[in-house]
């Protein structure tokens, strides 16, 4: 059996508590995440129930367009994300195995493929 560890963040940023003072639907540290290098983001609710999980080669620019784009799978979740928690992760084929070790172990909500649980 391969024993997979889920990594500790690298980064974790928090939506500030006056929201409108940020243009990224209240989230103000995204300079604080990587801009060159790859790797796992996870999304959390107030809650901390795990949202989503996802994975990327330039990880901020990725992160952001979650907020941003019309297709993301969280378009109509924006507001639950209070926490973004950011592991960088270089190779791709690790990059894959956790993302969908984490979806699958941690029961992401929103994640709709990789999903090999019952919802």
């Amino acid at each position: 059996m391969i024993n997979i560890t889920i990594p500790k963040p690298d980064v974790t940023i928090t939506k500030q508590k006056n929201p409108e003072l940020s243009n990224i639907y209240g989230f103000t540290d995204f300079h604080l995440i990587t801009r060159e290098k790859g790797g796992i983001f996870m999304f959390y609710n107030n809650k901390e129930e795990l949202l989503f999980v996802g994975k990327a080669r330039k990880l901020r620019q990725r992160i952001k367009k979650h907020f941003e784009d019309t297709v993301s799978p969280i378009k109509n979740h924006r507001d639950e994300v209070t926490k973004i928690d950011v592991c960088v992760v270089e190779d791709p084929v690790d990059r894959e195995i956790y993302e969908t070790y984490i979806i699958n172990t941690l029961k992401a909500k929103y994640n709709v493929d990789k999903v090999f649980f019952e919802k």
